[in-house]
């Protein structure tokens, strides 16, 4: 009896121990910002956000669209504003086209490798005034 009460012991002891460190496994996510903003027109600009500078995420990854027209698609560029020249640059994967709906981080990146506290906006190619989200 004594056995298979310490066995039992043992048994919840390494379930807790599981129970512990499985929270931890996904907590890098959860340290991403989320930011809702209004699409400007064709290299255009619209709502601007500084990337976070507390977040593990170095990319903008566009998780959520929903455009004003009846079309219910439209292409989404991410735009980073460069100090040096004074202007905004579309980033290399230029205008992604999307559905309405929502999509998994790292699915589909507007920026690759964007540095803290840069600002960025989100152009549509077909009019502004779309809402996105978008984690960075």
């Amino acid at each position: 009896m004594k056995n298979a009460i310490a066995a039992g012991a043992l048994a919840l002891a390494a379930a807790a121990t599981c129970v512990v460190l499985a929270p931890a496994a996904s907590a890098a996510p959860d340290a991403c910002v989320t930011s809702t903003l209004t699409t400007g027109g064709y290299e255009g600009v619209g709502t601007q956000v500084r990337k976070s500078s507390t977040s593990s995420c170095s990319d903008l990854n566009l998780v959520y669209t929903d455009d004003k027209t009846v079309y219910a698609n439209d292409g989404y560029a991410g735009r980073l504003y460069h100090t040096s020249s004074s202007s905004w640059i579309t980033c290399n994967a230029g205008y992604i086209w999307l559905k309405d709906g929502s999509y998994p981080v790292d699915s589909e990146l507007l920026c690759t490798d964007v540095s803290d506290n840069t600002l960025f906006t989100v152009a549509s190619a077909a009019n502004g005034g779309d809402t996105v989200k978008v984690v960075h």
